[in-house]
């Protein structure tokens, strides 16, 4: 009944693990899939028979428990149908599945074992955080069974030990070759034998392999003659090895017993248990094989050193007892491998260091702080360098290595103007003169009046001291002994005087400020700007120059000197040059009478609409409209008007083309329109008729061209400008009424409407309607307000492209109850003292 249940245990428990399996093939790790993977699309009726078997295998050396694993199933969304499916298929399977089984021991040992891996402290918590220090520190030596897997599998491709000990269940392969050529393949009995043909019973329990091929070949001696003669030779090798029974116990990540390979040795027995726990020792780890301890391994010979001499080899039932560790310390900061180190008894504090990797170049060496346990309480040490030899730490000794001071003992400073600025020693008896002796003297431009010494005093408060440059050079003057940390500065003439500078502009190819040389003349500065331009005139360039003693009482006093200075537009005359001083300023003129081209443009219903360039400094709008050709018959003359302020760019005029520009100018002239609105209304009766001038990036100018065309050359034929354009539309039809109108709205024109009518066509005034302050925004830009005789408005005229615009009354708060009160108390007061005074 009990061997029933476990093999349904078994079962139930492979075939939850298998469904895992299958869902995290492929994966990294298990632990991080558990986290991760979906099994809900697990199908078992796509699974062969050889990959079950595959997956049992693995559910045997690497799984988790039958009521973990059902859980993480279900937790992955794994159907139940697919889980019953599963056990259906193991179950035929079942023989096979006996058969490549371990026994129920070593079965439960294992799974146990994934149990204790996946609740015992990971190796991350095996670490203690140091109180002085931000990061945690680890066990040293616990890395290094850090991802162990479950289960060791060695390589068995090696040569067969020497010193191998065979044993019930080897195979020994025995090859005669020479004179005669045999092999046999032979297994030893489990009491220890083997059946040689032809020559019978060869028993070898106990032997090694060397002892063994003596025997075999002894005996095969005497029916194969030419061994001794030595014209046959044998060879005896193992081929498979067998399997023993190994038990790890103590303070280890996984106890219990262990199947594996005869050749496996201490550590590698260690290495598939997952190695001492957080409690267990590194140092003294036991193999004992009859009741006896035969061998002690430190695995710290093989971190520090690579040694394996106490590494031996594993026999069938030897026991690993891994003890508690006795003795451990801390050490951190600055040391190469700060960590928790174990240590053994006699072992001193240089040792220590020497498993923590010596010290860091950063390292304060001299003294080293301890802090230890009593039995009460904690206490603090000082550990000298001279003590380190001999010095035991106890049990739970911190030991912290601190920083070496960021000082020095022995440093002065010199900077400024010496060849050789920066850090020197501090010599013995270290003058001022000797250091720049170091610094390979002063430069040219040093400053010899004074330099300074900038000492720190006892109390570390800074104090500054002046010296002679010239007169410490010399030996005139007594020289300083140096203290440490001194820093000197001796400067450079230029640090102490205002950087020198001349300027130029006008028509130059360069303005700009240059840099001051003495002797620089005027034509020097001409050509460092590029030269001259081609409108420049060398006959009068203007030189100004500081005055150094102006006369401060006087109001007319001179504060500059002006010069009118001639230079050759060839920079060739060097008898006439003139020698420019520090800070002068140059102003290159323009030469008389030189004129570029200035160009206008016209748009809209002309003849020739397009660029035009100004002939002559008088031309007027007139002018411009008679070479443009007249208007077409769709001109609309009133609403005609002029943009002034910009400049005109012929090569992009003629890139966007006269619709492009047209479109811009009037959403320009929308802007501006909505700009004016808001002006007028702000100060809507402060006017009559006005023109608008709008500083929006270019300036609009409210002209009468129907004027101007009838009476050229009178008052209103502007004189144009260079970058003016001159607008003619087409007739416009619309009249827009916005404001405080019921319904804001754009009403076909007629000329018999007056500004009422279009006021009723959009719904008539608001209530809250200013009437007397509306007003009319022209097309031309012109604005014309409402005028007011006696109770009666007088609204402006309407035409064709107009805006009527009607303000909103300012909105009067009505006074509270409190308000009245005040008024009404304040009337009875004077009331009261009117009646008073004529009584």
């Amino acid at each position: 009944m009990h061997i029933g249940l476990m093999k349904y245990r078994f079962f139930y428990f492979a075939s939850i693990l298998v469904l895992v399996f299958v869902g995290l093939l492929g994966s990294p790790s298990l632990g991080q899939s558990i986290n991760s993977s979906d099994l809900s699309t697990i199908r078992v009726d796509d699974l062969s028979d050889d990959q079950i078997r595959t997956y049992l295998q693995q559910a045997e050396s690497s799984g988790l428990s039958e009521s973990q694993m059902e859980i993480v199933a279900l937790e992955r969304g794994m159907p139940q149908a697919e889980i019953q499916k599963l056990r259906e298929r193991i179950a035929r399977l079942n023989g096979t599945a006996e058969r490549q089984s371990t026994t129920p021991f070593t079965r439960r040992d294992t799974e146990r074992r994934v149990v204790d891996t996946l609740f015992a402290p990971s190796k991350s918590d095996t670490t203690t955080s140091d109180s002085s220090s931000d990061a945690p520190l680890r066990v040293f030596g616990s890395a290094l069974f850090q991802g162990a897997t479950p289960v060791f599998q060695p390589d068995l491709r090696i040569a067969t030990p020497r010193n191998y000990i065979i044993g019930p269940g080897d195979q020994i392969l025995i090859d005669i070759y020479g004179k005669s050529e045999e092999a046999h393949t032979l297994s030893v009995t489990p009491e220890g034998t083997i059946n040689i043909p032809y020559i019978g019973i060869v028993p070898l329990a106990g032997m090694t392999i060397e002892q063994a091929t003596a025997r075999i070949e002894s005996r095969l001696s005497t029916v194969y003659s030419a061994i001794r003669s030595g014209d046959t030779k044998v060879s005896v090798a193992l081929g498979n090895i067998r399997s023993i029974q190994v038990t790890i116990t103590g303070e280890v990540t996984q106890p219990g017993s262990y199947t594996l390979p005869s050749v496996a040795t201490v550590f590698n027995a260690l290495y598939s248990s997952g190695g001492p726990t957080e409690n267990g020792s590194f140092r003294a780890i036991n193999l004992i094989r009859n009741g006896k301890v035969i061998a002690t391994l430190d695995i710290y010979d093989i971190l520090m050193n690579g040694f394996f001499s106490e590494n031996v080899r594993l026999e069938d039932q030897d026991i690993l007892m891994i003890p508690p560790y006795q003795n451990r310390v801390e050490i951190s900061g600055e040391v190469k491998r700060p960590a928790i180190f174990e240590l053994k008894d006699g072992e001193s504090f240089e040792k220590l260091l020497t498993y923590a990797g010596g010290f860091t170049e950063d390292a304060y060496r001299a003294r080293i702080k301890v802090t230890k346990r009593t039995a009460k309480e904690q206490r603090i040490e000082d550990v000298l360098s001279s003590q380190y030899a001999h010095y035991e730490p106890q049990t739970g000794d911190k030991y912290k290595v601190g920083r070496v001071l960021n000082r020095f003992e022995n440093r002065v400073v010199i900077e400024g103007a010496v060849f050789r600025p920066g850090e020197y020693e501090l010599s013995p008896g270290l003058t001022l003169s000797m250091l720049i002796k170091k610094a390979d003297g002063l430069k040219e431009d040093a400053f010899l009046s004074r330099g300074y010494i900038l000492r720190l005093k006892d109390d570390m408060q800074k104090e500054q001291l002046s010296f002679n440059v010239s007169g410490i050079v010399a030996g005139t003057t007594p020289d300083v002994e140096l203290k440490r940390e001194d820093i000197i500065t001796i400067s450079s003439i230029f640090d102490l005087r205002e950087q020198y500078t001349v300027d130029i502009d006008g028509e130059i190819r360069s303005p700009g400020q240059f840099t001051y040389a003495e002797g620089m003349t005027l034509q020097d500065l001409i050509m460092q700007a590029g030269g001259f331009r081609e409108s420049a005139t060398g006959n009068r360039i203007e030189v100004s120059r500081r005055v150094q003693n102006a006369d401060v009482l006087s109001q007319s006093a001179q504060i500059a000197d002006v010069f009118q200075v001639f230079a050759d537009k060839g920079l060739s005359k060097e008898d006439q040059d003139f020698v420019l001083m520090p800070f002068d300023k140059v102003v290159v003129r323009t030469a008389t009478g030189y004129e570029t081209q200035k160009t206008i443009r016209i748009e809209g219903e002309v003849l020739y609409p397009g660029l035009y360039t100004i002939v002559s400094k008088d031309e007027r709008i007139s002018d411009i409209v008679k070479r443009a050709g007249g208007f077409t018959p769709f001109a609309y003359v009133e609403g005609a008007s002029l943009k002034r302020g910009g400049t005109l760019d012929s090569t992009k005029a003629a890139e966007t083309g006269a619709e492009k520009a047209e479109k811009e100018l009037r959403k320009q002239d929308e802007y501006n329109r909505m700009l004016a609105l808001r002006q007028l209304q702000s100060d809507a009766n402060t006017f009559n008729e006005v023109n608008i001038s709008r500083n929006i990036n270019n300036e609009f100018v409210g002209i009468n061209l129907e004027r101007i065309i009838k009476r050229p050359g009178r008052r209103g034929d502007l004189i144009l400008a260079d970058g003016d354009i001159i607008r003619i539309p087409k007739e416009l039809q619309t009249v827009k009424i916005s404001g405080e109108v019921l319904a804001p709205s754009t009403a076909v024109y007629g000329p018999s409407k007056g500004f009422k009518q279009y006021i009723s066509q959009a719904g008539g005034f608001s209530s809250r309607a200013l009437r007397k302050s509306a007003y009319v925004l022209y097309a031309n830009g012109s604005v014309k307000s409402t005028n007011r005789f006696l109770f009666f408005n007088n609204y402006p005229p309407i035409k064709p492209g107009a805006e009527i615009f009607v303000p909103q009354r300012e909105v009067r708060i009505p006074m509270s109850p409190q308000q009245w009160l005040g008024i009404s108390t304040g009337a009875a007061s004077l009331a009261a003292i009117i009646l008073t005074m004529l009584r």
